[in-house]
């Protein structure tokens, strides 16, 4: 049986540095997300696209951590004192870092994670950027370069000429669509460099504010952008490449700190704020910001979280744009902003309170947005009513040239109708929706079904009545069972007549959340009518512990014992489905109080059975509990309702 592993000891740091850690989702768009990063500072971010991960070098305890894009650890690579700058290969096969406290650098396969080289460079490098295959490092007011093309590495420092570099560290701009070029900024001073020769050749100094935190190069070598503007004012500076005059920036909030330039010349501004957006989209040239982002407070602070300095990197397709913040307690988070250069556009849809069934009514709306869509936009329409509860596509409506729409309907069916407008959004647009609701009169009887919403153990027995009021003729009766998850369709239960009383019945089997539907087809007097209920079941859960040396009591509570070193074994038991995996979750006892750890999904084998082993923590005493729980939606599958397996506790001793 294939086991997956959790450290036990990664948990109680977490729970011991950062009682209070907690993601918040206020401000953010759906598809955002947020989760916490274990490191205690960041000296740089980079985005390998092609394996879809994201570095994070931590300079305060000599570690790069390797997460996805949802910001879930993949490796921690250790020992590296000081590692500050990264940089990526042109093939993404390989990962630079400057480990600052050995004067070296050191490159990492991006496959495997695992050091390929190191390569000593006789200072102490700091921010790095690859051009044309050459690493570039910064050496405190100067910088370097790296050769590794040839049978040995070639390094060559004091590149930076003239000028009057001064404060802590260089820091060194470049991009991969701009060969030959390398932008340098320290203390106020800012200069554009030759690189297409064996060393760095002045092209062009001026100067610059002296609280920049960041730099970058536009896609286009048109501009090098810093992080905070000369002039006065809050706002990133902007330069030409070729001279360094002035041009025109991008307003930003108190306080900046950091500027990222995407693939396709979208500008991400970043700014330390407490009380205002904390990151600014902009089109090229464009000072109107296409959206923002403003953190969320996760401390007790008045102020919410703020972006590190210089913590913003893009993801190489523009589709994602990563952030780290920092709350009041130091704990800093890993954000990930799906879709930033898409405007965020508003719908409004107006239908008419009342209407007569098989009458044609008009509903009307606005498609709003920065800059608005072409005239003609389809939009979709979509008529959700008692014989279409599921929803009906109509015509789609469209848009005239101020955003305006309007459609007309006929709605076959009385009661509440509901009208959604969607628009599907494209490039420049993210996708946008709204609905009103109309009540439509008709004539109809009453036709009531049980069960609906109530929720029940996994397997039982659960017996559906409809219930017909007065008709004409028709007495008839179908009973529909429809079960969750896309491998068994809906199954005709029963068609009968009611009996005397006006009811029909019929039994389902609950090992799934279960749509039960009752159908009365109509007459010549009676409309015909659909009711549905919906009932949920379950998940069928157990957990078994493993390698304990005995079992005892610690108050109330049973708790299996664990010595020190031993690693505890919990294998789950769930009624299976394809793809589905188990929530597990992990709580850590700390002074009188259960702490939270972050949970994790391990899949289900195909006979329901996921074992994980629990890394030792190599200490007594410490106290835990863990469990095993179905989630709807986020176990892989929604064919069961959200299920909590019992609490398992254990401890660990000598």
């Amino acid at each position: 049986m294939r086991r997956r592993s959790i450290s036990i000891a990664t948990a109680l740091a977490v729970v011991l540095s950062s009682a209070a850690l907690m993601a918040g989702a206020a401000g953010t768009a759906a598809a955002d997300s947020a989760k916490a990063l274990p490191v205690m500072s960041v000296g740089d971010m980079i985005v390998d696209g092609a394996h879809q991960r994201v570095y994070v070098s931590d300079p305060s305890t000599g570690r790069i951590v390797v997460t996805d894009y949802s910001g879930t650890v993949k490796a921690t690579l250790a020992g590296l004192s000081g590692v500050t700058g990264l940089a990526l290969s042109a093939d993404s096969g390989q990962v630079y870092a400057a480990v600052k406290n050995s004067d070296r650098i050191i490159a990492v396969d991006t496959s495997t994670y695992a050091q390929t080289a190191s390569y000593p460079v006789g200072a102490a490098p700091s921010d790095l950027e690859v051009v044309d295959g050459r690493i570039w490092f910064s050496q405190d007011t100067d910088f370097g370069s790296l050769d590794i093309s040839g049978t040995e590495p070639v390094v060559h420092l004091s590149q930076r000429g003239d000028v009057g570099f001064g404060g802590d560290s260089t820091m060194l701009a470049a991009d991969p669509a701009v060969p030959g070029v390398l932008v340098a900024g320290n203390g106020g001073e800012l200069a554009v460099y030759d690189v297409t020769a064996d060393g760095a050749t002045l092209r062009a100094k001026g100067p610059m504010d002296s609280g920049v935190k960041q730099l970058d190069l536009t896609p286009d070598g048109r501009q090098v952008l810093t992080s905070w503007g000369s002039g006065g004012g809050y706002s990133i500076g902007a330069y030409s490449a070729t001279d360094l005059t002035q041009e025109t920036g991008y307003p930003d909030d108190a306080y900046p700190n950091a500027v990222r330039v995407a693939p396709d010349g979208t500008v991400a501004a970043g700014s330390f704020s407490w009380y205002e957006p904390d990151v600014h989209i902009h089109r090229p040239g464009d000072p109107v910001p296409v959206r923002t982002y403003d953190f969320p407070n996760t401390g007790n602070s008045s102020g919410a979280d703020t972006l590190v300095n210089g913590a913003l990197a893009w993801a190489p397709d523009s589709s994602r744009l990563f952030a780290i913040s920092e709350n009041v307690y130091s704990s800093l988070t890993l954000r990930t902003l799906t879709d930033p250069t898409k405007e965020l556009p508003t719908l409004t849809v107006a239908a008419p309170a009342k209407a007569a069934r098989a009458k044609k009514l008009t509903v009307t709306g606005r498609l709003a947005s920065k800059t608005l869509p072409a005239a003609g936009t389809a939009l979709t329409v979509t008529r959700t009513d008692v014989e279409s509860p599921k929803g009906r596509t109509l015509a789609a409506a469209r848009t005239k040239a101020d955003g305006t729409f309007s459609f007309t309907d006929t709605p076959p069916a009385g009661g509440k109708v509901t009208y959604k407008v969607s628009y599907a959004g494209d490039t420049t647009h993210a996708p946008a929706s709204a609905s009103d609701a109309v009540t439509v009169s008709r004539q109809t009887t009453p036709l009531t079904l049980n069960n609906n919403g109530k929720l029940y153990a996994y397997g039982k027995d659960v017996v559906f009545t409809a219930h017909l009021g007065t008709t004409y003729k028709n007495r008839t009766v179908s009973l529909y069972a429809d079960p969750f998850g896309s491998d068994k369709p809906k199954k005709l239960l029963r068609t009968a007549k009611v009996n005397s009383k006006g009811n029909v019945s019929a039994t389902v089997d609950m090992t799934r959340d279960t749509t039960v539907t009752a159908v009365f087809s109509g007459d010549a007097r009676y409309a015909d009518r659909t009711v549905k209920s919906v009932a949920y079941a379950r998940a069928r859960i157990s957990t078994a512990v493993s390698h304990h040396y005995k079992t005892g009591r610690i108050g109330s509570q049973t708790y299996y014992y664990f010595h020190k070193n031993t690693d505890p074994v919990f294998t789950t038991t769930m009624n299976y489905y394809k793809g589905r995996s188990q929530r597990m979750e992990l709580a850590i006892y700390y002074q009188g109080t259960w702490h939270q750890t972050d949970a994790e999904y391990f899949a289900l084998a195909p006979n329901g059975t996921s074992a994980v082993r629990l890394e030792a923590p190599g200490q007594s005493g410490i106290r835990a509990r863990i469990r095993s729980s179905y989630v709807n939606g986020t176990s892989g599958d929604n064919v069961n309702s959200t299920t909590y397996g019992a609490w398992k506790y254990f401890t660990f001793t000598k």
